[in-house]
This record gives structure tokens, C-alpha cells and sequence, in this order.
């Protein structure tokens, strides 16, 4: 089985741009904001993070973005505080991911939707690992699934995603192609962002991780974990380019974790043509290619109207494969 959140979408047309540009004009944030909804060291707290400083480095903002973590109910913490609380913030971006629309497809943020926040921007697409500590006696990912087949309880793997989460389904997808007939027979624990699900493996408290490669790349340079497979279609350039994928180890298995914003929901036309115009900017942007080919980030070229579309339908598709693999009814 194949599942990537991009499939069929990434050409998807940026409509509006002359417009958006002159509306944009008209708002600057005066307290730039980005809540990432986990601990830091994950994927979400490096989004604020690394969006924030480029901003700054590219002076499309002229003040210092506040990176704010707020960890729980894998997002679900976040989006109940946007929608609730800070509803018209303009000054306010918070990072998103395949995990916050794999919640919001399973009705896991209780009385949330996604219609209740504005969609920014992506700023591209980060594939799923699977990885083991250094000095894990595993080297493949058959391996692994081969041990988690014979005695599933012998194998722990941790993620940054609740169960049901983003994190947890890629392992459940490798598990389904490898044919592991009962995936809720693997035995998943879930984190508070990748960070801490790292350090949990590198503890010994378990024995593999799943998350993605922007997560995982410290944790490699460091030398504390190996990646036994990328969920790729193609093995990834420069760097990266080491790490087989599951596809070449003959299990079927695709993963893309998009990564963006979204926005509080009253959030002005303004303010929120402003985000778009100025995250569109740093997509376009040498420096941001550069970032992206530094932390094995894929294209995912996406604003507005547009980028809004593809949550919708990455929504749609998680749930189709949350029913498929049992997670929901």
C-alpha cells in the first residue's frame, strides 16, 4: 500500500498573486508570533524556528519571531487555544503538518474542524523515517518488521505524534506492507514531538523510531542513530542520499509529511494575505533552498486557496487510510 500526502497535488496553481500582493502591503506584524504545538526538537519547533530566523535573515519581518512550544493531545493543545482564545491574533502563524491533518481527519481535536483556522503556506514536504539507535543490532527495516511479526512485543517505537498520529501511521503503513495482518499488534508509544521520542530510544526505553528526516538529521550527524529506511519513492539527495528507502528493502511504503502554517480563523484579509505573500517569498528564496536541501525537505510548493485545497483533500485521504487500516470506523 502507497500513501503520500502529496500525491496529485503538488502542481497544484497559486491563483490571486497580483492581488495578494497589494493587500499584503498594507499589514506588518508588530509582535510576530509562531506556536509550535509540541516540545522543542521536533518537526513542529523546527518549522517556528527555522521559518522564523529566515524571515528575519530576509527581512520580510523586522522583528525577532517569539517561538512559543505548547505540547499536547498531539496538537490538539494548540489548535483549541488558537481557535478559542486567540481567534483574531494577526500577529499569530502556527506550525502544521501531515500530523495536524491526521487529527483533524480522525476527530481526535474534540469540537475542532479545519475550517475553524485560516491556511497559510507550505514550505515543503518532509519524508517519514524509520530509525534505530547506533548501536541497535538491527540494520534493515525487514528486519525490524520480521521481529515485530514474530514477537510484537518485544519491539517498543516511539514517535512524536499521539496514537493514531501521523508518526504512528507511517510505521502502521511499513507494518501493512510488509504483511503484518493485525497492525494494532504493534506496539506504538507516543511522544510529545520527535525530540523526546529520540531521546526515549537512545535511553534503551525502546527500540525504533518514527518520524521524519528534519527530526532525525541531529540525532544522525551526532552519530546516536541510524536511519534503516526513508519512506521515499527515490532515495534522497546530497547527504541523505546514504539512507535506503523502504521501497528498495521490499517493503512498499511512502510517506510525505507536508509542513506549513495555519492561522487564527478571524485573522484579517489583510494580516492573513500578508503571511501568505511573505511565506510565499521564502519559499521562493535561494536561502530557503538551501535550508530545505540542508534538512532533506522535498518541493511542496503551496499558498493560499491552494494550500487550503490540499489540506482538505490530505484530510479526505487520511481518513480513507485511517478506515483502511482500523483506526477509525
Amino acid at each position: 500500500m502507497i500513501f503520500t500526502a502529496t500525491r496529485g497535488l503538488v502542481a497544484a496553481a497559486v491563483l490571486g498573486v497580483s492581488a495578494l500582493a497589494a493587500s499584503a502591503q498594507d499589514f506588518t506584524p508588530e509582535n510576530p508570533e509562531c506556536i509550535a504545538p509540541a516540545n522543542p526538537g521536533g518537526g513542529w519547533d523546527f518549522t517556528c524556528r527555522q521559518v522564523g530566523k529566515s524571515l528575519q535573515d530576509l527581512k520580510l519581518i523586522d522583528k525577532t519571531m517569539q517561538v512559543v512550544n505548547l505540547a499536547g493531545g498531539g496538537g490538539g493543545v494548540a489548535f483549541a487555544e488558537v481557535v478559542n482564545k486567540r481567534g483574531d491574533d494577526n500577529d499569530l502563524i502556527v506550525a502544521a503538518s501531515s500530523a495536524t491533518a491526521t487529527r483533524l481527519a480522525q476527530g481526535a481535536y474534540p469540537g475542532n474542524t479545519m475550517d475553524q483556522v485560516r491556511w497559510l503556506a507550505a514550505i515543503g514536504a518532509d519524508y517519514g523515517v524509520i530509525a534505530v539507535a547506533a548501536d541497535s543490532e538491527i540494520e534493515t527495516l525487514p528486519q525490524l518488521l520480521e521481529q515485530i511479526k514474530s514477537d510484537p512485543r518485544s519491539v517498543s517505537v516511539a514517535g512524536g505524534s499521539a496514537v493514531g498520529g501521523w508518526d504512528h501511521l507511517k510505521v502502521l503503513i511499513a507494518a501493512n506492507a510488509y504483511g503484518i495482518e493485525d497492525v494494532r499488534t504493534v506496539k506504538y508509544i507516543a511522544f510529545d514531538g520527535g525530540g523526546e521520542a529520540v531521546t526515549q530510544l537512545l535511553s534503551g526505553s525502546v527500540q525504533a523510531f518514527t518520524g521524519d528526516i528534519s527530526e532525525a538529521k541531529g540525532f544522525v550527524d551526532s552519530g546516536d542513530i541510524k536511519v534503516i529506511a526513508v519512506l521515499s519513492p527515490d532515495r534522497l539527495p546530497g547527504e541523505f542520499a546514504k539512507f535506503p528507502t523502504a521501497q528498495e528493502q521490499g517493503v512498499d511504503a511512502i510517506g510525505a509529511n507536508w509542513r506549513g502554517f495555519y492561522a487564527p480563523g478571524d485573522m484579517s484579509d489583510a494580516a492573513y494575505d500578508a503571511w501568505v505573500s511573505k511565506i510565499g517569498d521564502l519559499y521562493g528564496s535561494s536561502e530557503w533552498k538551501e535550508v530545505m536541501a540542508a534538512n532533506g525537505l522535498a518541493p511542496l510548493d503551496l499558498q493560499g486557496k491552494a494550500f487550503e485545497d490540499f489540506v482538505s483533500n490530505s484530510v479526505a485521504q487520511i481518513q480513507g487510510i485511517s478506515r483502511e487500516i482500523g483506526i477509525i470506523k
